[in-house]
């Protein structure tokens, strides 16, 4: 530990690290004169991979923040250390430092050994994905989302993010599950399959685990397209059929069941499927909800429901929660959660439910009430349910 003695000292310290960006991190407190600031700390930041100083400035009751650039922040910094604070301390890469001022402007700095490693603090830190950027992937490059050497285009970025936001929700529906092969997952209203291509890649190029995967879409061209798209990426349990989701069957074991953006009623079908399946995942996003429009009715809720836009948006919402609540009472542990980001578009919600085999007792009651609640009878959701058990 060592005295310092002079300005000039101060001046060459705050200068040199942040000239050689070792500046780490520095707390004022102890005001000279009245401030309407108690504290203020000082933090380095990288910005848009350019380097500043966030100030974070405290009242009684608020802060205030401000980012300078290097060139700007030495003379606040020096300022608030000759001229408005009393009690300061200083942490870079290469010392620490205790600047102490006297009610006579006396300045005593005090080194010591440093005790702070810099972090890379920053307000655009690159996403870790779970495909990650400029690394190739085969998928996406003959699906046109990068290029060979795994460079992302930049009209297809949002795509690049939606596929990843996907794969981080199948990751986490998964934890703690024994995933064996032969998994078999089914993708309802498949359209062009960036996502069903996705889980291919995710269990066979990330998890190692060799599934089997059917996407299906009324879409002939669209499935001719997948199918050859999925013989020149050798992905060979892949495959892609043209038809309905009410008239699909399927012998064998389905264990997890993708819908995203199957429109209107067709979500309750597969969603009827898959717990008559008796699948253990279930991620479906919605697309267009008509059946509740012309249903939905609550005195109460007149004001809202006589508007068309915000009786389409709560009939969104409602079929949602009702549909939640449905596969709650088949033993179904469900979230609801944003996939897309809502500045894309509204219809963000997916639906995850896992399979639980918790207690329905409550969900049931609670099923009950909501649809008394807005006044719903003879759901398709439940007629296509007693269909197919009747089909058994």
């Amino acid at each position: 530990m060592s005295p310092i003695g002079d300005i000039l000292n101060i001046d060459e310290i705050i200068k040199s690290s942040l000239s050689r960006n070792k500046f780490i991190y520095g707390i004022f407190t102890t005001p000279r004169v009245k401030s309407q600031y108690k504290k203020v700390t000082a933090k380095a930041m990288l910005i848009k991979g350019k380097n500043y100083i966030q100030l974070e400035k405290f009242t009684n009751t608020q802060a205030f923040h401000e980012n300078l650039a290097d060139e700007d922040a030495f003379s606040v910094l020096i300022n608030m250390i000759i001229n408005e604070y009393r009690n300061i301390n200083i942490f870079t890469e290469d010392a620490d430092y205790q600047i102490l001022a006297s009610k006579k402007g006396n300045i005593k700095v005090i080194q010591k050994e440093p005790s702070k490693k810099l972090k890379s603090e920053s307000h655009n830190k690159k996403k870790q994905y779970i495909i990650n950027e400029n690394e190739p992937c085969d998928f996406l490059n003959i699906l046109g989302v990068m290029n060979e050497e795994g460079r992302v285009y930049a009209k297809k970025y949002d795509k690049f993010k939606q596929i990843n936001k996907f794969l981080e929700i199948v990751d986490d529906s998964l934890r703690d599950k024994d995933i064996q092969d032969d998994f078999m997952i089914i993708d309802f209203g498949c359209g062009k399959a960036y996502l069903t291509f996705a889980l291919y890649y995710y269990f066979y190029s990330i998890r190692k685990i060799k599934v089997k995967i059917t996407g299906l879409d009324l879409k002939e061209e669209v499935i001719e397209f997948c199918n050859e798209t999925a013989k020149k990426l050798n992905y060979e349990n892949l495959q892609f059929m043209y038809g309905d989701i009410r008239d699909f069957e399927y012998e064998n074991n389905v264990n997890m069941i993708v819908t995203l953006h199957a429109c209107d009623t067709a979500t309750d079908a597969a969603l009827v499927k898959a717990i008559a399946w008796d699948c253990d995942i279930i991620l479906s996003v919605p697309c267009c909800q008509h059946e509740f429009f012309n249903k939905i009715e609550n005195e109460n809720l007149k004001p809202m429901l006589k508007h068309g836009l915000i009786k389409e948006r709560m009939s969104s919402l409602i079929t949602d929660s009702l549909r939640s609540l449905f596969l709650e009472t088949k033993g179904y542990r469900v979230q609801l959660m944003e996939f897309i980001s809502m500045e894309h578009t509204p219809k963000n919600i997916l639906i995850r439910a896992v399979k639980a085999d918790k207690k329905t007792k409550t969900a049931e009651i609670e099923y009950e009430e909501f649809k008394k609640f807005w006044n719903l009878d003879d759901l398709f959701i439940e007629k296509y349910y007693e269909t197919i058990n009747n089909q058994k």
